[in-house]
């Protein structure tokens, strides 16, 4: 995690930004399932709960030579016309770092129940008593909207980032570019 690279959103009287933000993580979620890599990691500088959003900039870490082989693998095509790319830089020194993860959330009763009706042959009163309205959860943390590759469904990738006490360098991301334990520079 010694070196990251810059993608800025930039301003389209077409397209909203958080739209064009949809398409880059798309695409950088396909290239990193690519490459199988698991040792790239995401932040977002601007990324704010209140006014909520994951701001305009995709900050991806690693190591200068996976970010290298990310560039080679050509997945900004098609986005050349909305990015600004920065080149891949070095991490500067004594910065603080953070987790950055995906929060999943129940967040829709309805379709729990259908799903519970599906599943277990219930009537809809008896999926309604064992999944009660109090369980539907309001996410206030800000998301980025992805479109699964394998069922083609819309969803909501939602995105917490926390301080983390402690450098953690060693570990695992996820094809998302997130993890539950290593953490990325922040600054």
């Amino acid at each position: 995690m010694d070196h990251y690279q810059d993608i800025t959103i930039l301003p389209d009287p077409e397209f909203s930004s958080a739209l064009l933000m949809g398409a880059l993580y798309n695409k950088l979620h396909r290239a990193l399932v690519a490459l199988a890599a698991t040792n790239i990691g995401v932040s977002f500088p601007q990324y704010s709960v209140k006014p909520k959003g994951v701001g305009a900039i995709l900050r991806i870490h690693s190591d200068q030579e996976s970010l290298n082989q990310l560039q080679k693998a050509g997945w900004l095509k098609g986005m050349t016309d909305h990015t600004g790319v920065t080149d891949i830089l070095p991490v500067p020194g004594g910065v603080t770092h953070k987790l950055v993860t995906r929060r999943q959330f129940k967040t829709n009763v309805e379709r729990l129940r259908r799903r519970r009706m599906k599943r277990k042959s219930e009537s809809y009163e008896a999926a309604s008593e064992a999944i009660p309205q109090a369980i539907e959860r309001k996410p206030d943390l800000p998301f980025i909207t992805i479109r699964s590759a394998s069922t083609s469904q819309s969803f909501c990738l939602f995105i917490e980032q926390k301080d983390a006490q402690e450098a953690k360098g060693s570990g695992a991301f996820n094809s998302y570019g997130f993890s539950q334990t290593t953490t990325v520079p922040w600054f």
